[in-house]
């Protein structure tokens, strides 16, 4: 009879799962999400852009602040307001560059989500851009 890979490790308590999937929401939200608010003009985030500066310029989500998470300080951020969440984003699912940008601004003292998918998703699910390029830019970095 053959063990089960899945079950050698025991799953973990009702509790702890739980609480594991709540941690798991409160830093990160989806394209679905995002869109949804920002489609309803539901307010209350900050999208930043993390990606190059050339990225941005040639396709960016529409409202969407560009800052590269290299250049994420205390003077960068200053204008930023303290209190209200900021949702980062990055190429897509192989880029961990919206995970830097996370790290970066909550060091800074910010509440931050990054947003999975990043502008691969964004698109591949009929989000509009902008930009030079805008729907013509490369779909990845």
């Amino acid at each position: 009879m053959q063990q089960s890979l899945v079950l050698e490790t025991p799953a973990a308590s009702p509790e702890e799962t739980h609480r594991h999937y709540m941690n798991k929401l409160a830093v990160e939200t989806d394209v679905a999400d995002v869109r949804h608010d920002m489609e309803l003009g539901v307010g209350g985030f900050l999208l930043i852009d993390v990606r190059l500066d050339k990225a941005y310029e040639e396709c960016h989500i529409p409202g969407a602040i560009s800052l590269p998470h290299r250049q994420m300080t205390e003077e960068t951020t200053a204008s930023f307001p303290k209190d209200q969440v900021i949702v980062v984003y990055c190429w897509g699912p192989a880029c961990n560059g919206g995970a830097r940008g996370a790290a970066r601004l909550s060091g800074l003292g910010f509440r931050v989500k990054e947003m999975l998918g990043g502008i691969e998703y964004w698109r591949r699910e009929g989000g509009p851009v902008e930009g030079t390029l805008a729907d013509m830019a490369p779909i990845v970095g």
